[in-house]
């Protein structure tokens, strides 16, 4: 079974590539609780929603689980999804959008990887996003999702993010998509309002780490 999708063919509009790739640690204490609840149950379905990486591949199967990978920031770029609104101004279509991504049964998935997606995606897809991962989730799965807590303006490396021990991770700054906006708190809990709890986890960074159980 193929568990990989490939990505689109059309380029994603990105900054220029960083001249620094090298992969950095960070310890993540949302990553551990993350760990946690996926500790000790076997063959569970698990969602990746960033950039292919091996090493998640390799960390994620080695405890015996099954990892799809689906690189959704990189789709919603794709032109295939602009339309024209009523206004005939261009407009990004959430149902084309989706259509075509995580188009997966309600209810297949014990576990998601959303990184910190939400903030470099185009906003009109977010909730629309966020809510269909609540539908591909299993009641009591998980999501782990990261938050920037302050504007670090066009620079802001995106990064591709690696496990590499149950609460600890690799950041890899590759191409540079746009930070689109900063999330305040009560607008993280509006994005995942239907899920059942919300736990917050503050780092140095500047990043709130989020763990959201279905």
């Amino acid at each position: 079974m193929r568990l990989f999708r490939s990505e689109p063919t059309s380029p994603a509009p990105v900054m220029p590539m960083a001249m620094n790739e090298e992969k950095v640690a960070r310890h993540s204490s949302a990553l551990g609780e993350f760990a946690r609840h996926i500790a000790g149950r076997e063959a569970l379905c698990i969602l990746d929603l960033g950039p292919t990486s091996p090493t998640n591949i390799q960390y994620l199967t080695g405890l015996g689980h099954k990892l799809y990978t689906e690189d959704v920031l990189r789709a919603s770029f794709d032109p295939a999804y602009r339309v024209s609104n009523d206004d005939g101004q261009p407009a990004i279509s959430p149902e084309l959008y989706l259509n075509s991504n995580l188009n997966y049964p309600e209810a297949k998935f014990d576990a998601a990887l959303c990184w910190d997606i939400p903030d470099y995606m185009p906003e009109s897809l977010v909730k629309p996003m966020v809510d269909r991962i609540f539908q591909i989730l299993k009641p009591g799965g998980v999501v782990l999702a990261f938050f920037h807590t302050r504007d670090a303006g066009p620079d802001a490396p995106y990064f591709r993010y690696h496990i590499i021990g149950k609460d600890n991770m690799e950041l890899q700054s590759t191409r540079r998509f746009r930070l689109q906006r900063v999330f305040n708190n009560r607008q993280t809990e509006n994005l995942f309002k239907e899920f059942s709890s919300l736990k917050f986890f503050l780092a140095r960074d500047h990043i709130r780490e989020m763990l959201v159980i279905r």
